[in-house]
């Protein structure tokens, strides 16, 4: 038996030999409330990710961040013939769920299944992670340096991790990012990128009746603007633009003196997003209903995941290995938006989706395979074994 192969059935075997621990500390996770905006609850499944690798060894560093969670860096040393470039796996510790939702429904098991908050989405991406993170450690170091990356505000467009996420994807050899697996137990290979604009519209108020003709109606300009943004939707390119939340209006009798919108696009190539951008905004700029003035905001953006060549051998890859672990794996396109766009967009080769298999996310059904556990994070160690191998 060759020392690469000796090397993947021990750390194989170590991590089948855990999947009780795996499926302990997802519990903790979700069942720890963690919604985006609730920094108290995401920085305390931090720290049950930080205990749970300092105690077995594995250096961790905070990396402060004031209005959402921190974010947390833990580091596995390499091999001296690994190279100083370090493979990232990622992955956020936010979910999109409401403040006692884990008391709500905390974390069960039913028939094979592990239902709670963020279970998929993606608590058990981060015990996969860590649990890899700890296998190579104990059993003598990664043959290249490991980065875990673990943030705090994916859910909302990593306004304040984005910045984190690219420092470190920069120059890295490979990003790993554990969102969920898909339901047929595929991998991610393509993404869209994603840009929200809030608009909020200025006009005058008047009453209906007794004044129309003084009045400036910002939900009349609103509604000449929808139209328009909504006419750039196209199809054929990958590109949607979706009016989805509005708001405006003082009363009923009332020409409304204002009026709010939230508008989510879609794009698939990265050498879209200025011109999209663009668009959206000359129409923001341009008043329908003479008198209204308007102010457009970004609110969150996420970074198409386009496979490079690089990516695309890193799959190949993968899939092997997971061929080993018992698993047919294919890549898939997904419309959602996630962190791995962003190493995309910096240049490192990178695979999204390769977290333990689940469905149903962002909503109370949301579940995860837990036969999945194991053979992923086994999937996970023997491509990293592998691509050392590769060089």
């Amino acid at each position: 038996m060759s020392a690469s192969t000796t090397a993947e059935t021990e750390i194989a075997n170590w991590l089948a030999d855990h999947e009780t621990d795996m499926i302990a500390l997802l519990e903790a996770l979700v069942n720890t409330d963690s919604g985006s905006y609730h920094k108290e609850g995401v920085d305390a499944a931090g720290t049950l990710i930080k205990e749970f690798l300092e105690t077995r060894g594995i250096a961790c560093d905070t990396i402060p961040i004031e209005c959402h969670g921190d974010a947390l860096r833990a580091t596995v040393s390499g091999a001296s013939s690994g190279g100083n470039r370090p493979i990232v796996l990622m992955g956020h510790r936010d979910t999109v769920f409401p403040r006692g939702e884990p008391d709500r429904r905390p974390f069960t098991i039913r028939d094979g299944r592990a239902y709670g908050p963020g279970v998929a989405d993606m608590k058990a991406g981060l015990v996969m992670n860590a649990f890899v993170l700890a296998a190579f450690t104990e059993l003598g170091g990664a043959p290249a340096p490991l980065v875990g990356l673990f943030t705090g505000d994916e859910e909302i467009g990593s306004p304040s991790s984005a910045p984190v996420i690219a420092r470190e994807t920069t120059n890295a050899r490979a990003v790993f990012n554990s969102e969920p697996g898909r339901i047929s137990g595929n991998v991610v290979t393509g993404r869209k990128g994603g840009i929200f604009f809030r608009c909020t519209i200025k006009g005058k108020a008047a009453h209906s009746g007794a004044n129309f003709a003084d009045g400036v109606s910002a939900i009349g300009e609103l509604a000449h603007k929808i139209s328009a943004w909504h006419d750039i939707t196209d199809l054929d390119r990958g590109i949607t633009v979706n009016v989805g939340l509005i708001s405006g209006g003082q009363s009923v009798n009332t020409v409304a003196p204002e009026a709010t919108c939230d508008i989510d696009t879609r794009f698939i190539r990265l050498a879209d997003r200025d011109w999209l951008v663009a668009a959206i905004t000359e129409i923001a700029d341009r008043s329908f209903v003479t008198g209204t003035t308007a102010k457009m905001e970004i609110m969150g953006e996420f970074k198409p995941l386009e496979q490079s060549p690089a990516s695309a051998d890193m799959f190949d890859l993968y899939t092997q290995a997971g061929r080993d672990s018992g698993l047919a794996i294919e890549g898939e396109f997904s419309g959602g938006c996630a962190d791995s766009g962003i190493a995309a967009s910096v240049g490192t080769p990178t695979i999204c989706g390769v977290g333990p298999v689940g469905a149903h996310v962002h909503s109370p059904d949301e579940y995860m395979e837990l036969a999945s556990f194991v053979p992923r994070a086994q999937t996970l160690a023997r491509t990293i074994l592998r691509m050392h191998e590769a060089g």
